[in-house]
């Protein structure tokens, strides 16, 4: 039945954005290296607007423990400056007056746990929001149902939800565990 394939291409999309939402939150989650990822998120107040960071400053790495954020507007940079300190990054940037330096500090073994807690918690909401697309696509299953599908069809259909559910948590689980092993890596 056309309808029922439509649920289920569904809700392997909305697994997909799910696994792709927590790549993400986990990315901004630092192994003690530094990456321009880290300020992913951080939002800064332009002109009465709050912007992400990267749309007004250029990120670079110069080396391996050391960032450089270059203000576009050189009267930004104190206000950039405060919301990196206000972030609770564990970094302390210092600003020249042209750009602003940070030296990303090796992780403390307590930090490294936090981290790794933080990761476990993203990949728990990552699986909730699966189960809560595995119980919408299932509902609508249970609609079709009550509208005449065929019972069958149906049931193989809840079946293909739960098996595409377990391959996405399955996905989840190896994300998880190799961002735990990059954290714990000294």
């Amino acid at each position: 039945m056309e309808e029922i394939n439509l649920y289920l291409d569904d809700a392997k999309d909305n697994m997909q954005k799910a696994i792709k939402h927590t790549e993400f939150e986990l990315s901004k989650i630092r192994a003690g290296k530094a990456s321009p990822n880290m300020f992913d998120g951080l939002m800064v107040e332009y002109y009465g607007a709050s912007t992400p960071l990267g749309q007004i400053a250029s990120i670079t790495v110069p080396e391996p423990r050391s960032i450089t954020i270059k203000a576009f507007e050189k009267s930004m940079i104190t206000t950039i400056e405060k919301v990196i300190r206000d972030a609770n990054m564990g970094l302390n940037p210092q600003n020249d007056g042209d750009v602003i330096r940070i030296n990303v500090p090796p992780l403390t073994e307590e930090r490294r746990r936090d981290l790794v807690k933080q990761t476990k918690a993203e990949g728990e909401s990552g699986k909730v929001r699966i189960r809560k697309i595995r119980q919408e696509t299932n509902d609508e299953l249970k609609k079709l149902l009550k509208e005449g599908a065929s019972e069958d069809e149906v049931k193989k259909a809840e079946e293909v939800v739960q098996a595409l559910t377990n391959d996405t948590n399955a996905k989840l689980d190896t994300l998880i565990a190799s961002k735990e092993k990059e954290l714990m890596t000294v």
